[in-house]
């Protein structure tokens, strides 16, 4: 294992969460993972943060909400792409993600979530805000071009507690 600072792992990460190859997983009796594509890397409240995004009707958002933390394993091994899309294209509520699909749970360092043992790059997180997004706080442009459906995301602010590589 490698340990990283934030200023070492930011770079790449933007990059992997640009190209959809991240997976949020979130513990608890039955851990899941999705596949994301959003999110916010920096520092608040003299803090290093990792934001993730989540619709309201994932599988994984009430989970999310309900744990206090949830790691982001990520990866551009081209050999994990079909991983990547299907746990971006199919539900925990209809399949086990981490049986027989190419994705293994491992213990984490600090925080109860697994990580995914098959990325490279690991951030672990606990939870310190949680923010809806609604229309009124956003931008009526942006909230009418990606938010047609009124199906705003949540936006989970968590304090990063370990960055590696494995």
């Amino acid at each position: 294992m490698n340990k990283l600072t934030l200023t070492e792992a930011i770079a790449p990460a933007t990059e992997m969460l640009m190209k959809g190859r991240a997976l949020l997983t979130v513990g608890g009796e039955t851990p899941n993972t999705m596949t994301i594509g959003w999110g916010f890397i920096g520092y608040c409240w003299n803090k290093p943060v990792l934001t993730v995004v989540v619709r309201k009707q994932r599988h994984t958002h009430d989970f999310l909400l309900k744990e206090s933390n949830f790691t982001v394993s990520m990866s551009m091994d081209e050999d994990l792409k079909p991983v990547f899309a299907f746990a971006g294209s199919e539900s925990g509520r209809d399949v086990n993600k981490f049986s027989g699909h190419g994705m293994t749970m491992e213990k984490a360092q600090k925080v109860s979530a697994p990580i995914v043992k098959e990325c490279k790059l690991h951030f672990e997180c606990v939870t310190r805000l949680v923010q809806e997004m609604t229309e009124d706080n956003m931008d009526k442009e942006m909230s009418a071009h990606v938010y047609p459906m009124k199906d705003f995301h949540t936006m989970v602010f968590g304090e990063i507690v370990d960055i590696y590589e494995t």
